[in-house]
């Protein structure tokens, strides 16, 4: 009975939650019906709304928010295994805009309520990228996600998962249930914005974990959705607490718990979703036209009134016409309206120009409903290619969702205008930190490392990861763009080709930028993913030297290739001296030998003596040791064989150092 006097002192005053105790700390268990006047445990963006609701995270971008049970209970029987317990939650995810939410949310048991160590993003405010998967965690959690993490392997962008002790879930299914009466699968949204129903239990004596999800209304399918057998007494310690987290990263969301009920050795108490609060309304707020529209209707007749009005709509109908092609039927981002577009960048004003090129210009905006910033790609429509390009951005990222890939996260049409709608990365493109004379930023050699490894990660998505192939066909420095965690994201797919699996992709014509195309593109104009291979190893040769691909030297007017630079240096065994030296033979001489030596070998003129993007990986990781290079394997000249395929040097030079900026701070 030692839990019946803090549990009495909780209940005082809770005007819609039960905490019932039986004989023994075992059967104690407790019921949520919204949380006003209740005494969790939060910290960070946790709070409780108005009206009652559990809200978790409250839009800020790349946040988190924890809320426990304020005190720990006892897990574990007399023999020492853990107590069988059961749990049930109602929960909602919820944003400014329909369907476009990112993260999730996950019901944990955990030895402390202290995650101020843990990150936000794709850890769900649980761990971080050196604690995940510790066994030291000892934290057992069931998460409810809707991005797709290639880091932790998750099976979509829709699942629910057993996690122990980190995010590489032991066990996870696309979220839904199993019909009691047909046993067919039904797939439920988790960013549907709509409540739904999560049941967790756990048999101490059968060691078995079953998880179960509904929508609000239905009772609790047959079936669950998971269930494994997975003995718990090694993860969850005596004394634990019970609670939730949730996180956000760079687009709006909103995690609630409407209602929450706990049992231990019995089932959870049902909640009564009669007696819920209910969730906001989901969307932008919508906003009257009235208020916007006067009329000269003093001396007009009623007659002549009514007539201008509908001139005036037909005007405004016929002015902002959207276009719609078949293409955007199946298009999953959110449409953005042009009037919301055009007062997020103030009317698209020159203050708020983030860079220029060939096809448009990039500008930054504050979404006005949900303060988010974004970056706004305007495409220029005098471009013959500009169309083309548009509707192969659109068509190759408008569904991927990776870390390490810029993120689209709408588009708009409007007459001629043609405008994506991106993530935006506060500190701007790479290839700033690598040339830009005025600024004295620079990065250190962990951060390039970093985000080598990371951009290796999203062109290993994009090649053989995702449900198409898609082949970027632009890698360079200035695509890559950096967000607020000094994470490389790869952006700018406007040349990129996409592929089914196993096909092959046709000859076209040569696309890209000198430096970083392949001798057998520039030959054949036939892309591969061997061809993004070779770009990504001048990018890592790039990226160590500080240097870009081409350099004209003013002595005897002859352009130099970084690759041959680098290569001489090989030869010679002085390869350290190419290492950037604005790092100051500060770094790590291990990796950055071996990013050199990888750099060689993916930008190797002939695709047979090149690694595929998962071999890059392995290489980059130390799971597989990098071939050691010699003198036969790289018996070669790269200028000499671009001249020989026709290329004028000083051409090859002039056209690598004009720097695309339109990707820039995107």
């Amino acid at each position: 009975m030692k839990f019946f006097l803090p549990c009495l002192l909780l209940s005082l005053g809770l005007h819609h939650a039960s905490i019932i105790t039986g004989d023994s700390p075992g059967d104690f268990q407790f019921l949520y019906l919204g949380f006003l006047g209740t005494n969790l445990s939060m910290d960070e963006t946790a709070t409780i709304t108005s009206n009652g609701l559990l809200e978790l995270t409250n839009g800020t971008l790349d946040s988190k928010g924890h809320a426990f049970y304020p005190i720990p209970l006892h897990f574990r029987a007399p023999n020492g295994k853990v107590h069988s317990f059961s749990v049930t939650f109602v929960f909602g995810i919820r944003s400014s805009y329909l369907s476009m939410t990112r993260q999730g949310l996950a019901f944990v048991v955990a030895p402390n309520k202290n995650f101020s160590d843990a990150l936000p993003n794709q850890y769900l405010g649980l761990t971080n990228f050196v604690k995940n998967n510790s066994t030291k965690n000892h934290f057992f959690a069931i998460e409810l996600d809707t991005v797709q993490n290639v880091e932790f392997k998750d099976i979509d962008s829709n699942h629910v998962g057993i996690d122990i002790n980190g995010l590489n879930s032991i066990k996870s299914n696309t979220a839904g249930y199993y019909d009691d009466i047909s046993g067919s699968f039904h797939n439920l949204s988790l960013n549907s914005g709509n409540a739904m129903q999560v049941w967790v239990d756990y048999s101490g004596e059968a060691k078995q974990i079953n998880v179960t999800i509904a929508s609000f209304q239905m009772e609790k399918p047959a079936r669950s959705l998971i269930s494994t057998t997975y003995d718990l007494s090694p993860v969850i310690q005596e004394s634990a607490y019970i609670g939730f987290s949730s996180s956000t990263d760079e687009v709006d969301s909103r995690h609630y718990v409407l209602g929450w009920s706990f049992s231990m050795n019995k089932p959870a108490p049902k909640i009564d979703i009669s007696k819920l609060p209910k969730l906001p309304r989901n969307g932008q707020k919508s906003r009257s036209k009235l208020s916007e529209i006067i009329l000269p209707i003093a001396t007009a007749s009623f007659i002549t009134l009514v007539g201008a009005v509908l001139i005036l709509l037909l005007r405004r109908r016929l002015r902002y016409a959207e276009l719609k092609e078949d293409w955007e039927v199946e298009f999953g981002p959110h449409r953005f309206s042009y009037k919301d577009l055009y007062h997020a960048t103030e009317g698209f004003k020159n203050k708020n120009l983030l860079g220029a090129g060939g096809f448009g210009k990039v500008y930054k905006g504050v979404l006005k409903a949900s303060k988010l910033e974004i970056a706004v790609k305007r495409v220029s429509h005098e471009s013959r290619q500009g169309m083309k390009e548009f509707i192969s951005e659109v068509v190759s990222i408008g569904h991927i969702r990776h870390r390490n890939l810029v993120q689209l996260l709408g588009y708009c049409r409007r007459k001629d205008e043609l405008i994506l709608v991106y993530d935006y990365m506060s500190n701007g493109s790479l290839d700033k930190y690598l040339y830009c004379v005025e600024s004295k930023l620079t990065l250190n050699w962990d951060k390039r490392f970093w985000i080598i490894k990371g951009i290796a990660s999203g062109l290993l998505y994009l090649h053989e990861k995702w449900e198409k192939v898609v082949i970027h066909r632009d890698i360079k420095a200035s695509n890559v763009l950096l967000d607020s965690g000094m994470n490389g994201r790869l952006g700018d797919f406007g040349l990129a080709r996409l592929y089914d699996h196993g096909t092959d992709l046709q000859t076209t014509h040569a696309v890209g930028t000198m430096g970083y195309m392949a001798p057998e593109l520039v030959c054949t104009g036939k892309a591969s993913p061997l061809t993004d291979v070779f770009a990504f190893g001048i990018f890592l040769l790039e990226v160590t030297c500080g240097k870009r691909p081409v350099n004209h030297n003013t002595d005897d007017d002859r352009a130099l290739l970084l690759v041959d630079w680098v290569l001489k240096h090989w030869r010679e065994g002085s390869l350290t001296e190419t290492v950037d030296s604005r790092l100051r033979c500060d770094y790590n001489v291990d990796e950055a030998c071996l990013v050199l030596k990888l750099g060689l070998l993916c930008s190797h003129p002939f695709t047979s003596e090149r690694p595929n993007m998962q071999q890059v990986m392995q290489y980059l990781d130390r799971e597989l040791p990098l071939p050691e290079l010699t003198d036969a394997d790289m018996s070669f000249d790269m200028l000499s064989l671009m001249q020989d395929e026709g290329f004028d040097p000083f051409t090859l030079s002039s056209t690598i150092g004009t720097i695309s900026s339109i990707s820039g701070g995107r």
